[in-house]
């Protein structure tokens, strides 16, 4: 009994482990069956969910090509002279490749109608990208008298078609589905306006745009991921002929008795019939513990692996140790343990100069160059002449950049060479890397540093670079050039109504058509989103403004065509003379924004030379007022006033109303009015921070803005044109009014009229999202647009305050009277709240009573007080 005690432990520990495997088994098949049950029911929710997405994701190319297609249709509309090199250019720049999977090729066929003939003939003019379509090139796509019809359908609707499943021409000698494609067709008319009805377009084809796209490919992407992971796919056109209805499958259709999830996508004119089934076949109880087995199975065999690595490590570094000792004396092992490098190794005599050994890499690259001067690799021959001099007397020539020759090639690299002794004898050992890719991806990486990514013009760091070089060679050789600074007119109304993808490709075309009128050594540059720069040297200030005028209406001729809709673009252009002595590039650029800016001030779409005259002083005033802007608000000397806004009936007491006034003090105690500093902040860009200024301080102190706080009902705060063109402006004041939880219906925001016409899309947006949050908006001004009550419709608001003029002008003119009391009635009926400014005396007061306007504002009912949180530190200091 005694000598059995020391085996007890040895044979319980297997016994538990058995009883504790058994246990888990049992309880894992009881688990098992239940997830087995689980499992299906998710399984089959998640095949209705991924069979629900399909349609969509299919739509997405065919969509994406579509798109495409009408972008280069309204080039075509713009310019119907095309060549092949314009349409791949046009081509290029829509970068169809990178977003259409499958894409193989855009090509437009030429419509001609040979009287002998019965029908008319597409041939195919255009294609890009060329390299492997040549077959396209002269192939008639109206030769089949159903392709002929699809191409007359699509010209009377002006409507992208799609084909049937086809081999497409380059493909058909890869077979196994490879060539199946199909074509998505669009009209394409002569240069204009886009036709509308059917018989002008019928007078206006010209031809038609096609996209090829491989179905194998733009299908598989379509639906990669969880889609074709989980469930096969077969897509068929019911409206292909029989035989051809096939478009994709990612297996056969099973039995009737499998889990078939049938959808349809209708897309140009096709029905794709969908079929989708599960991949997987049911999974038997018994693989389970199948992989249970495995498990254990995998567990034990690591373990062994484990337990046997420790000594296949010793064995391997003693075997290791073994061959650096064998291989690290003598010339042959030398070349055995460099024929797995990837540089370039080559090992010369150190006598003659002449090649004794090339490893692998090296014979790769070069070619057989044993025997060979060392010295003929490099293509430079007194590079190489220095580097083996260099070597050979045992100094350091290592990492320089070279150009190597070799088997018929050039290429860079960073070589180094050193002498060394074999077996006693003096050698040269030469080591090579390759770095053409490397040297090619920094000038690339270089090219786009100083190019814009859209047009491919230099940008402005690029720009400014060769702007300071042109100043600098100007001193030397008293050669002045003339600065053109080219801002589009309106070009933001055409993106936000349009969209992006217009704009950018208005900038493309734009930009070619002012390429074309260049002059040879003048520089264009993109300086920002609609800005350009141009140098052009050698011109005195006549010849200057003449090139100027001659861009400005280049840029005018240009007719732009996007989705059916016509658009027109202008330039204002500032042209200054670099002919003045000391100036800078800072100078040139400020001169020529500033004439710029007085271009568009007299009117925009034309040309201005910078003068030093009045309006160029008073734009240096401005840009000294942001610098004291800036002072001010860094030193916290901004002031708010208020003014009631009383209303206009003795019975109503509907609570106070009070709109605040942005004031500034000097540094020597002085109160500045708006009219002075706000003009600069509007120009350079400072009203988005007084704005956000003025809203924070007053939620902050909502309180202290007047001696009866309590009474406060709105406090109204202008917002600017910059700021409300600001998309993060909306959740700054709904964050703001929450930090120090002041409630929504108290605050009201006020727009001009000119800025809500101006960005009218963005104004809206802004608007639906504060009142939505109960703000109040009024609009501010009202009346001193041209389409005032045109814009009233459309514009989201609760008040609207009458431009000051007709108030001012309400007792002595007629037409002031007749203007406010069609304002008051077009308010009323729409039931907001109509406000007058610029109330100044009891007459004017009396009138707007006998004409029910609402509330009044001027200095006969109050006259600008500064609020009360700020008389602490301005003891009577109030606003005028």
């Amino acid at each position: 009994m005694d000598a059995a005690v020391p085996h007890a432990p040895a044979l319980a520990s297997p016994v538990w482990a058995l009883l504790v495997l058994l246990a888990g088994l049992l309880l894992t098949g009881e688990l098992a069956r239940r997830e087995w049950v689980d499992m299906h029911e998710r399984a089959a929710a998640m095949h209705r969910s991924l069979a629900d997405a399909v349609p969509g994701r299919l739509r997405e190319p065919l969509a994406t090509a579509a798109l495409a297609l009408r972008a280069m249709q309204t080039v075509f509309l713009s310019n119907d002279r095309m060549d092949q090199a314009l349409f791949a250019y046009y081509h290029d720049n829509l970068r169809v490749r990178d977003r259409l999977p499958g894409y193989v090729v855009t090509a437009f066929a030429r419509r001609q109608q040979d009287p002998a003939a019965e029908r008319p003939s597409y041939r195919y003019a255009f294609v890009a990208p060329l390299q492997g379509n040549e077959s396209l090139v002269d192939f008639d796509i109206a030769g089949q008298p159903e392709n002929l019809a699809a191409l007359e359908a699509s010209r009377d609707a002006d409507w992208p078609l799609a084909s049937a499943p086809f081999d497409l021409l380059q493909f058909r000698e890869a077979g196994g589905g490879q060539a199946l494609g199909i074509t998505l067709r669009v009209p394409v008319y002569s240069r204009g306006p886009a036709p509308v009805t059917v018989a002008t377009r019928r007078a206006r084809e010209i031809g038609a745009l096609a996209i090829s796209l491989r179905l194998e490919p733009m299908v598989r992407k379509a639906l990669e991921g969880r889609t074709l992971e989980s469930m096969h796919v077969d897509i068929r056109d019911l409206g292909a002929a029989p035989g051809h209805e096939a478009v994709f499958a990612s297996a056969p259709v099973p039995d009737a008795g499998a889990q078939i999830q049938m959808r349809r996508i209708e897309f140009g004119g096709r029905r794709w019939e969908l079929r989708m089934w599960p991949r997987s076949a049911r999974v038997e109880t018994g693989r389970l513990y199948l992989i249970v087995l495995a498990g254990s199975a995998i567990s034990i065999l690591l373990s062994l692996l484990l337990w046997s690595q420790s000594t296949i490590q010793r064995r391997a570094l003693e075997l290791g140790r073994r061959m650096s000792a064998r291989f690290g004396e003598s010339e042959a092992r030398f070349r055995v343990l460099n024929e797995l490098l990837p540089a370039l190794v080559l090992l010369a005599d150190g006598r003659d100069g002449r090649i004794a050994y090339a490893n692998q890499a090296a014979r790769q690259r070069l070619g057989e160059v044993a025997g060979a001067p060392l010295a003929s690799l490099f293509a430079d021959p007194e590079m190489g002449s220095t580097a083996l001099e260099e070597a050979a007397r045992g100094g350091g020539w290592a990492s320089r950049e070279a150009v190597i020759v070799g088997g018929g090639r050039r290429f860079w690299a960073s070589a180094s060479l050193a002498r060394i002794e074999v077996e006693g004898a003096p050698c040269l050992l030469m080591v090579a890397n390759d770095t053409s890719e490397q040297r090619e991806l920094t000038e690339r990486l270089r090219y786009q540093a100083a190019h814009d990514g859209l047009t491919e013009l230099p940008n402005r760091r690029e720009f400014e670079r060769r702007l300071q070089q042109a100043l600098a060679a100007g001193r030397e050789r008293s050669a002045p050039f003339a600065l053109l600074y080219i801002d589009l007119d309106q070009f933001k109304l055409i993106n936000d109504v349009a969209g992006h993808m217009a704009g950018d490709q208005l900038l493309v075309q734009l930009v070619h058509a002012m390429h074309r009128e260049l002059r040879e050594g003048d520089l264009l540059a993109r300086l920002g989103g609609d800005e350009f720069g141009l140098l052009a040297f050698g011109v005195d200030e006549e010849q200057a403004m003449a090139l100027a005028e001659y861009m400005r209406r280049c840029i005018e001729g240009v007719a732009f065509v996007w989705q059916e809709r016509a658009y027109t673009v202008s330039a204002s252009i500032g042209v200054v003379l670099a002919d003045r002595q000391g100036c800078t590039l800072k100078d040139l650029l400020a001169w020529a924004d500033s004439a710029c800016y007085q271009a568009k001030e007299e009117g925009r779409n034309r040309v201005w030379a910078y003068r030093e005259d009045a309006d160029t002083t008073r734009r240096h005033s401005e840009m000294e007022w942001v610098n004291r802007l800036r002072l001010a608000l860094e030193q916290d000397r901004l002031l708010l006033d208020y003014q009631e806004v009383l209303p206009l009936d003795p019975a109503s007491d509907d609570g106070l109303h009070i709109e605040l006034l942005l004031r500034l003090r000097e540094e020597n105690g002085e109160t500045v009015l708006p009219g002075a500093f706000l003009p600069a902040a509007e120009r350079y860009g400072l009203m988005p921070a007084l704005d956000r200024w003025v809203i924070r301080t007053a939620l902050a102190h909502f309180g202290g803005l007047h001696p009866q706080g309590d009474r406060l009902r709105t406090c109204a705060i202008n917002l600017s044109g910059a700021s409300i063109e600001d998309e993060d402006l909306a959740e700054f004041i709904l964050a703001t009014m929450d930090e120090f939880a002041v409630p929504a219906q108290r605050l009201c925001l006020e727009i001009t009229e000119t800025v809500a016409v101006r960005s009218l899309l963005k104004v809206v947006r802004v608007i639906e999202r504060l009142r939505t949050a109960g703000c109040r908006i009024a609009l501010d001004d009202f009346g001193a647009g041209m389409s005032s009550f045109g814009y009233l419709k459309n514009l989201p608001v609760d008040m609207i305050k009458i431009d000051g003029s007709f108030v001012r002008d309400l007792g002595s003119d007629p037409m002031s009277r007749v203007i406010v009391n069609a304002v008051a009635q077009i308010g009323h009926q729409r039931g907001l709240k109509v406000v007058a400014e610029w109330v100044s005396d009891e007459r004017t007061l009396g009138v707007l009573r006998g004409l029910e306007v609402d509330y009044g504002q001027g200095f006969l009912l109050h006259r600008p007080e500064r609020v009360v949180f700020q008389r602490r530190r301005d003891e009577g200091g109030t606003g005028r």
